[in-house]
């Protein structure tokens, strides 16, 4: 029996994966994933992304809102996200956050949408996944203004910001999440945040159906890379393939205590 695995970030619901949802997760099993959660991004799929959970005893879900579809939810309410939340397959809040890269909504509404998001991480407990683009000051800002408030427990997602993002994330005790990203030949500054981060608050990614690590680079992702992807933080950091994965899987497990009950 090998270390187990996680898949902390993918989305089982969009094409390229939802077609073969079965395939997806019998190819993610035979390479050793042992749970998957499966991240909504508006609200309209909240109700596909826990249907895929309830099929796959190894599948969680998330209900939020991504930082792209702020101006599609000009309500975006904290009251929706609990009820929806309270669904013994929700395992956490998001994904939410700043995107001031694409820019696709209005800044003040994701900054709003987040804020919404933050209150209900912090009154289910439930941990937040944070998206964050070319957001960074604003994303600290909110994070260090919202602590001051209650404690929230958070996850940066698909992390390629920078060290001083996060020594401050970590500072206030969240969790990094590393994507096929980091096996880029162009992400080297990503690697030296990859060896310093703490063993315990590291996650793996794959967002599958995006960012495809090397050598899959191009192709559609699926949650069976996130093997690969593990294996070079590995290398980075001078651990075992199965330390690593045991050491994420933990560390995911601590940070999303539903999935264990």
């Amino acid at each position: 029996m090998g270390a187990m695995l996680i898949d902390s970030h993918c989305h089982l619901n969009y094409p390229g994966l939802a077609e073969d949802e079965a395939g997806v997760v019998a190819r993610a099993r035979a390479a050793g994933v042992t749970a998957m959660i499966s991240i909504s991004t508006r609200e309209a799929e909240w109700a596909d992304v826990i249907a895929g959970a309830e099929r796959h005893a190894d599948v969680f879900a998330t209900v939020g809102i991504h930082p792209h579809e702020a101006d599609a939810h000009p309500d975006t309410d904290t009251a929706r996200l609990i009820a929806a939340a309270a669904h013994p397959r929700v395992i956490g809040i998001g994904e939410t956050g700043l995107d001031y890269h694409y820019d696709r909504s209005d800044r003040a509404r994701q900054r709003a949408s987040f804020r919404a998001h933050i209150a209900a991480a912090r009154e289910t407990g439930l941990p937040l996944v944070i998206h964050s683009r070319e957001a960074e000051a604003d994303t600290v800002e909110m994070l260090e203004e919202e602590a001051g408030k209650g404690a929230f427990p958070f996850l940066l997602h698909c992390f390629t910001g920078s060290a001083w993002l996060a020594g401050r994330a970590l500072a206030l005790g969240g969790f990094i999440s590393l994507s096929g990203i980091v096996t880029f030949r162009s992400a080297g500054k990503l690697q030296d945040i990859a060896r310093e981060l703490p063993a315990g608050r590291l996650l793996v990614e794959t967002d599958a159906p995006f960012l495809a690590p090397v050598p899959f680079r191009g192709k559609v992702c699926e949650p069976a890379h996130v093997a690969t992807t593990a294996r070079f933080v590995a290398g980075l950091r001078d651990e075992t393939s199965d330390e690593l994965m045991a050491r994420t899987a933990e560390n995911t497990l601590k940070l999303f205590r539903k999935m264990a009950v």
